[in-house]
């Protein structure tokens, strides 16, 4: 980006959910649907407390749906990105935003101290460019 806004200088921690929603490796497809639907959220994280091992979306639900891939069958772990995308909580929404385009990722982890605090999505960096054109409330 050659020219940052003030808005893509808001810090990242301005906008990460705290919210963390997460489910076994082992934790079906369809478990995992529930739960992304259970917690309105569109992104799990793979593992237990600081054992991180993957994130699954929903579009990766749907692209197993739609490979012909029974969800009772296939675990979390086979369908999750292990090649995560992560930034410190000191970040900018303007940082944030370029590490998704660059990686072409929905989500990216937040984690303060080497530990994971939150989760951010596009739709929230979005949200902070559209409060500073009028056109939304963050």
């Amino acid at each position: 980006m050659s020219e940052e806004t003030e808005a893509g200088l808001t810090p990242i921690s301005f906008v990460v959910t705290d919210t963390v929603v997460r489910v076994a490796p082992t934790a079906s497809v369809s478990e995992v649907a529930g739960v992304l639907t259970d917690a309105s959220v569109g992104l799990v994280v793979v593992g237990e407390a600081d054992d991180i091992v993957g994130v699954v979306s929903e579009r990766d639900i749907v692209t197993t749906i739609a490979e012909g891939r029974d969800p009772s069958s296939v675990t979390a772990i086979d369908i999750a990105h292990t090649d995560l995308a992560w930034c410190d909580v000191t970040a900018t929404v303007a940082e944030v935003a370029e590490e998704m385009m660059e990686r072409y990722v929905r989500h990216v982890l937040v984690e303060e101290g080497g530990r994971l605090v939150g989760i951010v999505s596009a739709r929230d960096l979005l949200g902070v460019y559209a409060a500073a054109e009028g056109l939304a409330d963050v």
